[in-house]
């Protein structure tokens, strides 16, 4: 199955409008920061169309969102102020939290296109099953010399083996 090519500018216009919206009666200024910084983010990352840590922050930062937009509605939302503006402005910032998980979806496709790897890996040290890279120690077809690295032949000059 085919996916969508899905634009990056569309999916930072929708999400910049929703949380503008979103803004307008109730949300505290850490919901404002959270998200125009990772809608920044998302404008480098469009910016700079072949950096793979551009999009990758942008993924990041909307996974966190995510989590910070559940707990800032879980912590501020009020039902007593129930006018048009209120349920509008919640409503936006909802369904941008609806869209967000599907924002992240594409966000990855377009890390997997420009290069990224299907693993991310932040710079721990991980071991692996690739044995191309091993010696082995089994092998008898070698010179005596070798298995005496330090006793030199006559016509050899003596000092340190270069390996």
């Amino acid at each position: 199955m085919e996916i969508p090519p899905i634009n990056l500018k569309a999916i930072l216009v929708v999400h910049w409008l929703l949380t503008v919206w979103g803004c307008i009666a109730w949300l505290p200024s850490s919901y404002i920061c959270a998200n125009f910084s990772v809608l920044a983010v998302g404008v480098w990352a469009m910016a700079q169309r072949d950096s793979v840590d551009a999009v990758l922050m942008f993924l990041i930062g909307l996974l966190l969102t995510i989590v910070i937009d559940i707990v800032h509605f879980s912590v501020f939302y009020s039902v007593s102020p129930a006018g048009d503006l209120f349920r509008f402005s919640t409503g936006m910032a909802i369904f941008s939290l609806i869209l967000k998980p599907f924002s992240c979806f594409f966000v990855y496709q377009m890390y997997r296109e420009r290069g990224g790897e299907y693993n991310i890996n932040f710079g721990f040290p991980t071991v692996t099953q690739n044995r191309d890279t091993y010696q082995s120690i089994d092998h008898h077809d070698q010179p005596d010399n070798s298995a005496k690295p330090y006793i030199q032949g006559e016509d050899q000059k003596h000092g340190v083996r270069a390996y």
